[in-house]
């Protein structure tokens, strides 16, 4: 088990809990097929009204898992059968291709559109892929040490995320720079941004992220439902099912890219590249607008 599942304020809410804190709540296939399957059981309970998705431990989410004991166990012979289906069988960049856009990609555009209201409870650093599950739910809540950041550019040669919401989250400009340089920012700036809507102190967040998520509980749910669709279908006119679209196949390109630059040895940019190793790299800096 990777997750926890609890039902709080009489049912109401569902808070689903990532459970890794040892390997910072990084994301292995086993992890990302329970939080499917919690959602889906949210979803199912005409009880629940809000689900809160969170982290234990020091972190929210470290992002995609990269090495740990767990996922080297899951990617051998004989390990999840996630890996024997989806194209995990299929020769090497139809099987990334494949495989991501199942387990990375649509995943998270479906739980963006979750038939209930879902809040992101985030604290620690939200780096990378651990974006990706902040960015599916409808509201972000964090804690006042929270910082975000996506560093697979500048650690990985690669151009983002899977799911690619960095210019509709960020801004356009924004996100540029944050992925050009591999810096972060606070929970202030992203409140300011719009991407955070409440920032409460780390050791109060559970209580008053229930107490948010308990009031959005009192609106009927057709109507909460409908406000969800009403701005969810206003960005999708905007284009932004079409920018996920475009975007994930660029990421594959860079996926493709480094294959044959490695030799297949690598599905990323490495210190052979000229890029730092990211099991050894400097810590994240702060982007300042007041320093290069």
């Amino acid at each position: 088990m990777y997750l926890r599942y609890e039902t709080l304020d009489e049912g109401r809410v569902a808070r689903i809990a990532l459970d890794r804190p040892r390997q910072r709540n990084a994301q292995n296939r086993g992890l990302l097929i329970e939080l499917d399957e919690a959602f889906a059981r949210a979803e199912a309970d005409d009880t629940v009204r809000v689900v809160i998705l969170k982290g234990n431990g020091p972190v929210f989410s470290s992002g995609h898992d990269l090495g740990s004991k767990d996922a080297l166990a899951e990617r051998a012979p004989g390990g999840h059968p996630s890996y024997a289906c989806n194209g995990g069988t299929a020769p090497p960049v139809e099987m990334r291709h494949r495989q991501e856009w199942h387990h990375y990609f649509a995943n998270t555009r479906r739980w963006r559109n979750l038939r209930k209201i879902t809040v992101a409870q985030v604290h620690g650093s939200v780096y990378s892929a651990a974006l990706m599950l902040a960015w599916c739910c409808d509201l972000i809540v964090a804690a006042d040490d929270a910082t975000f950041a996506d560093v697979v550019g500048t650690r990985l040669g690669m151009c983002g995320v899977e799911y690619f919401g960095h210019p509709w989250e960020f801004g356009p400009r924004k996100a540029k720079e944050l992925l050009l340089t591999g810096d972060s920012i606070d929970a202030v700036e992203a409140h300011q941004l719009g991407m955070v809507s409440k920032i409460f102190p780390v050791d109060e967040l559970d209580d008053r992220t229930l107490a948010f998520a308990s009031r959005i509980a009192q609106v009927p749910t057709i109507a909460s439902l409908l406000i969800k669709e009403s701005v969810n279908q206003a960005v999708d006119a905007m284009g932004f099912p079409a920018a996920l679209d475009a975007a994930f196949t660029a990421h594959q390109l860079n996926h493709a890219h480094w294959t044959v630059e490695s030799g297949g040895t690598s599905i990323v940019g490495t210190a052979e590249h000229g890029l730092p190793d990211w099991r050894t790299a400097p810590p994240v800096r702060p982007a300042r607008r007041d320093e290069p």
